[in-house]
């Protein structure tokens, strides 16, 4: 009998998800809030609901299963909404995390103790309770810190506090970014960052996704980190990017999660691996749909899709075939209107060029760059050798040229 996967987040980052999921020959049930959500035209079934909903989302998914057929497993994918995953598998009898295992990979703070507790190396942090309380911190520490709300994701409100800064716009920029209104603070550690993709089978972590994060435009953006994509396999000496895996396994069994994916925000610090963040998901931003299988020849997503399907997923499954360059960058035009998107056929002509996907649409408004929704294109290349992988990237870059209008 054909399989059911529910896939939580209809958005563009999710799509090449659920059409993997459609590969394996399983039936696909897609739930988003938006019911224009361009995954529903890829799913044979549909649930209309918040990806944040957690309740409302698994009340949804119960009344499917009694109306068109059992659910088999379900999965989070762009998202990050591991509290309605865990909901729904519990209201449905599925696998998945416990809620306050979800609940800790959701609340950035709470996360951050669990760590502390476990002995993972993270950067001081601490509750900012109000505006006044970190303009003291800096007066007093004088220091690099990074203020963020504690449970948003997608790097909204995430700001560098250093000299320039008001801490006042700081906090209140990060405090409106937060469902809860709470704000946190954290040391800024400077050294390479690297986002990793994981999965813990029986308590042993394994990582087939390891990119270097590109941030070339950290003085542009400032003091928001935006994040130009990332370059495949890591330039990191092999001792540093073991720590890395290493210490990426020592946070998902803080956190209490012995069967699951996990995905990394890490930075070596003065040669040691440290968590910035820990997140119980499939990446958006295209790393586990696309760069790890062409980097890697490793099937994550359909490994995760397994898992939580209850099906075995072995050491074997996950292990790297080969290793391929894969240069991935982004396209933030001006904010405003966009008006015309030119070039993007004459782009992907370019020797290299796996994918291009424009998110942007004529009459669409792009905000600020202060965090990864003022995207408009996406951009994948491979070649012999990552030099040559990432001058095709940055030529399909700068040919994609998107024109706004002031609004």
């Amino acid at each position: 009998m054909t399989k059911t996967i529910l896939i939580i987040c209809g958005g563009i980052e999710a799509t090449h998800g659920i059409a993997r999921a459609r590969e394996m020959g399983l039936k696909v049930v897609v739930s988003d809030g938006n019911p224009q959500a361009p995954g529903f035209k890829l799913a044979d079934g549909a649930i209309v609901s918040s990806t944040y909903d957690a309740e409302g989302t698994a009340q949804a998914a119960l009344h499917y299963t009694r109306e068109a057929g059992p659910i088999d497993g379900v999965i989070c994918c762009g998202a990050d909404v591991p509290h309605t995953v865990s909901a729904v598998a519990a209201k449905l009898g599925l696998r998945g995390l416990a809620p306050d295992v979800a609940r800790a990979a959701m609340d950035k703070l709470l996360m951050k103790e669990k760590f502390a507790a476990a002995g993972v190396p993270i950067p001081w942090f601490d509750a900012v309770p109000n505006a006044s309380w970190l303009s003291s911190l800096v007066a007093r520490k004088g220091r690099d810190f990074v203020v963020k709300p504690v449970d948003s994701r997608g790097g909204r409100g995430v700001q560098r506090l250093n000299s320039g800064v008001d801490p006042v716009l700081a906090y209140e920029r990060a405090e409106a970014q937060s469902p809860t209104h709470r704000v946190m603070v954290e040391t800024f550690l400077d050294g390479p960052q690297v986002s990793t993709e994981s999965i813990v089978l029986d308590g042993v972590c394994h990582t087939p996704g390891f990119s270097d994060r590109n941030y070339e435009f950290l003085e542009r953006y400032q003091p928001f980190f935006i994040e130009n994509g990332g370059d495949l396999p890591s330039f990191l000496p092999q001792a540093q990017q073991e720590d890395v895996k290493r210490v990426v396994g020592d946070a998902a069994a803080a956190l209490g999660i012995d069967n699951h994916n996990v995905k990394g925000d890490m930075v070596v610090h003065q040669g040691r691996a440290h968590v910035i963040e820990l997140a119980a998901r499939l990446s958006g931003g295209y790393f586990c749909t696309r760069e790890i299988p062409l980097n890697t020849g490793v099937d994550f997503v359909g490994c995760v899709i397994r898992l939580a399907l209850g099906e075995k997923v072995t050491a074997a499954d996950v292990t790297p075939r080969f290793i391929r360059p894969v240069i991935q960058r982004y396209v933030f035009p001006q904010a405003g209107r966009v008006a015309s998107i030119r070039g993007v056929d004459e782009a992907r002509r370019i020797p290299g060029i796996e994918e291009i996907v424009v998110s942007a649409r004529a009459g669409d408004e792009i905000p600020r760059a202060t965090s990864s929704a003022a995207r408009a294109a996406m951009i994948l290349a491979t070649g012999d050798t990552i030099i040559a992988a990432r001058e095709s990237a940055n030529r399909a870059a700068a040919l994609i040229l998107v024109e706004t209008q002031s609004l």
